[in-house]
This record gives C-alpha cells, structure tokens and sequence, in this order.
C-alpha cells in the first residue's frame, strides 16, 4: 500500500509554546506526546490528526508533510520513494514507536515517511 498523507508538521525549539498557540488559534487539543516535549500531535474535535508539533531548528520551509505507512511496508515504501526522486537526509531509525525516514522531494522540500 501507498504512503498517505498523515498531517503538517511544524518544527519549533519550543513545542509546548507552539502547541498552547496552535491548540488555542484552531481550536485543538493535545492527543500524544513522545519523549517529553520533542513532539506533540493536536486533534479537532472528532479525534481527527491534524498538526504535528516537533522540536527542530526553525527555517524557511521548516513546516514539513509526514506520510505514513503500515510497519511492514516501511522498507518497501522508502525505496519506492527514493526511486520517485525522494533524497534520504539521514539513516531511517527504527524507534519505540515504529520506523521514521527523514527525507527530501527532488527540489529539497523535506518530508517524513513513519511506521
């Protein structure tokens, strides 16, 4: 199966300010939070993911598309994705949670692709 779009994603050196502003401007609420404040997912009102919150250096572009994938088509998927013209930035990792590549689209805009 395909990757599908999962949500925008925000890099910010101060997730949890972000979150409190993005969670108050939209009408959100926090539903996960990994490894403190490294990265926070708000939801609408009916459970729906809509922005992710990471801590990162914020930079032009620094608002980034995570896709995502069952666990078991992470490999398969990655590759299918560097042959379409995506760039690994870094190693994949297979985390606690499931599998991340950081990646970039052919004209270097980045994304992620999570398991």
């Amino acid at each position: 199966m395909a990757a599908r779009f999962d949500l925008v994603t925000i890099d910010s050196p101060d997730t949890d300010a972000l979150a409190a502003f993005w969670s108050a401007a939209l009408g959100l609420h926090e539903v996960e939070r990994e490894d403190g404040n490294r990265w926070i997912v708000l939801v609408d009102g009916d459970g729906t993911r809509r922005l992710g919150i990471q801590r990162g250096v914020v930079r032009p572009g620094s608002i980034h598309l995570d896709l995502s994938c069952a666990s078991g088509d992470f490999d398969s998927e990655l590759a299918r994705l560097v042959r379409l013209g995506a760039t690994e930035l870094h190693e994949p990792r297979r985390e606690p949670y499931g599998s991340i590549a950081n990646l970039a689209d052919p004209e270097g805009n980045p994304f992620d692709l999570c398991a």
